[in-house]
């Protein structure tokens, strides 16, 4: 069955040439991209069910030699990676699908989207099964190649200037990746990772560590570990609500899995455990802090992302069975809460108009099942027992308890205060955007229309008694009229007759219900899932069985 193996690259690629043929027929374009990944769902499914009865399974492409070849490996870790992206993915493009991509932007390049999505869906999963680190090298340039294409659909100012932060960001990650592989190579003569995990013991501890250092340093940018976060909430939050969703939900992702691919297989032994926890600590701590102090939705759960990721790289950096277990487990956990987050965030902003926490308030009055779809990930974020953010926070702070050291325990703090300030944000959020009166935040309004008539302007909008953002101009003229011969109920009923009150479609509404019901259902299916967490993580540990599944395939 190792025939399979390609298909998660395969099927995306060929996809996306197929739908950019069909460029002028949309409905043809929407039915060949859910038909792909459908097909791929069910084809990661397969691939998880073979890794764990019957070991890694290994492609060689190409009949190069196996020093110079691609090949691809799909092992307990990478099948369940590609499951998850494969399901995250089907439920944002059918989000997008019902969003239209054209909220805002009726010039948006509609065409170019679905060509453009399955081109990075086709990234993710050659990431996920590469086996060496160029095939790794070429998937991040997929993902730079199709993540600058969406960041900048519109062609919107604030995309134009987010996506130019995030291709600089790219590009220097990527000139160190090349210059990774080059020392790699000089030193091992081989890319393969199974082979640089042989004669990795070889080399001279300097080199060995110039090696490490280049490749996590590489690895650190894509998965936005501080200090090399910095670009990560400028960037995602000005793109549209799917695309936002699928970036939060994945791409840092790929970052981290690299990370725990080279550090169990290829320094299983490394000597940067100290530096690893020390970064985890200040990414943990420096990101929720950012997240609390924000008063837009979607730039605090960007902040979350970051600060969340701390809790990945402390089990990475623990390298023990637990630790790898629950980062295993905690990846899983966050690429399904925080694309459901993001999407649930994208309805808030086409039902109020805006995500600013300045501007909305009733929501729960007013969209009642929005509210629900809201709370549930944001408590499961959080780490509310019985959820199944709490269980991973659990596993991987015991991990850090069962390694004893004094950093370790600093990082046990740590992580649970995190835990609390990210119930203090997503708390702070839920009661001022929901559970606040549209009266209460028509008045904190006000306040701030009394410090001057630019900074509303600046803003652009104005929210309503109704809970309804409402243009400055359309306030404006209101505001003339009610002064001029209408009285105050008058003025209120003006306002809630805008036609600019939005419903949620269900073409948006389903995938990102289906999404937040799937953050539960985790809980459900924790233990499981945590037992499968425990063999892949001692496949890592060991890593016999995939260097030898790996070394000892035939070249095709």
């Amino acid at each position: 069955m190792t025939w399979l193996v390609p298909l998660p690259v395969l099927l995306p690629l060929m996809g996306a040439g197929l739908s950019l043929i069909l460029s002028h027929h949309p409905r043809a374009q929407r039915n060949v991209s859910m038909l792909v990944l459908g097909a791929l769902v069910v084809v990661a499914g397969a691939l998880v069910y073979l890794a764990d009865t019957s070991g890694p399974q290994t492609v060689w492409i190409g009949g190069w030699p196996e020093t110079v070849g691609i090949v691809l490996v799909a092992d307990r870790l990478s099948a369940l990676m590609l499951l998850v992206s494969a399901l995250v993915t089907t439920a944002v493009l059918g989000y997008s699908i019902g969003q239209g991509m054209v909220t805002d932007e009726e010039s948006a390049p509609v065409a170019v989207y679905h060509p453009t999505f399955l081109v990075l869906v086709a990234g993710v999963a050659n990431a996920f099964l590469a086996g060496d680190l160029f095939n790794l090298f070429v998937s991040f340039e997929m993902l730079l190649f199709a993540s600058y294409v969406l960041l900048t659909l519109g062609g919107t100012p604030p995309r134009l200037r987010a996506g130019t932060i995030y291709v600089l960001v790219a590009l220097l990650s990527s000139t160190l990746f090349l210059i990774s592989l080059a020392v790699t190579y000089g030193a091992t003569g081989t890319l393969t990772m199974a082979h640089i995990a042989q004669r990795v013991a070889d080399l001279p501890d300097h080199v060995a560590l110039l090696i490490q250092l280049l490749l996590l340093v590489t690895f650190a940018i894509k998965a936005a570990i501080f200090p090399m976060s910095f670009w990560l909430p400028d960037s995602y939050p000005t793109a549209p609500a799917p695309v936002t969703a699928v970036f939060a939900g994945l791409l840092t992702k790929v970052g981290v899995y690299a990370i725990l691919r080279v550090q169990t297989l290829i320094f299983p032994d490394s000597p940067l455990t100290d530096l690893l926890l020390v970064a985890a600590l200040l990414t943990l701590l420096i990101g929720i802090l950012g997240a609390i102090a924000q008063s837009d939705i979607k730039r605090m759960l960007s902040f979350t992302l970051v600060s969340h990721i701390g809790y990945l790289v402390l089990g990475i950096a623990l390298a023990n069975r637990a630790g790898v277990s629950g980062t295993i487990f905690y990846v899983v956990h966050h690429i399904i809460v925080q694309t459901s987050l993001f999407l649930v965030v994208g309805l808030i902003e086409r039902r109020a108009g805006s995500t600013s926490l300045l501007r909305i308030g009733g929501l729960a009055r007013l969209a009642p099942l929005l509210a629900l779809l809201f709370f549930v990930p944001a408590m499961n974020l959080a780490g509310i027992p019985p959820l199944s953010g709490f269980i991973g926070k659990v596993g991987l702070l015991q991990a850090a308890q069962d390694e004893g050291s004094a950093l370790a325990w600093v990082l046990v703090g740590a992580g649970v205060l995190t835990s609390l300030l990210t119930l203090y944000a997503v708390a702070k959020t839920w009661a001022t955007a929901f559970w606040r009166t549209p009266a209460e935040a028509h008045e904190a309004l006000e306040e701030l229309d009394s410090l001057g008539s630019d900074s509303v302007l600046h803003r652009g909008h104005v929210h309503t008694p109704a809970g309804v953002v409402m243009p400055v101009e359309a306030i404006a003229e209101a505001r003339r009229l009610s002064d001029a011969d209408l009285p105050d109920r008058d003025f209120h009923q003006l306002i809630e007759a805008d036609e600019d009150v939005r419903t949620m479609p269900a073409g948006m509404l389903v995938p990102a219900a289906g999404l937040v019901v799937l953050t539960v259902v985790l809980t459900i299916v924790a233990g499981p899932l945590f037992s499968y967490s425990d063999r892949a993580a001692d496949d890592l540990i060991d890593g016999t069985s995939y260097t030898t599944t790996v070394l000892g395939g035939v070249v095709e």
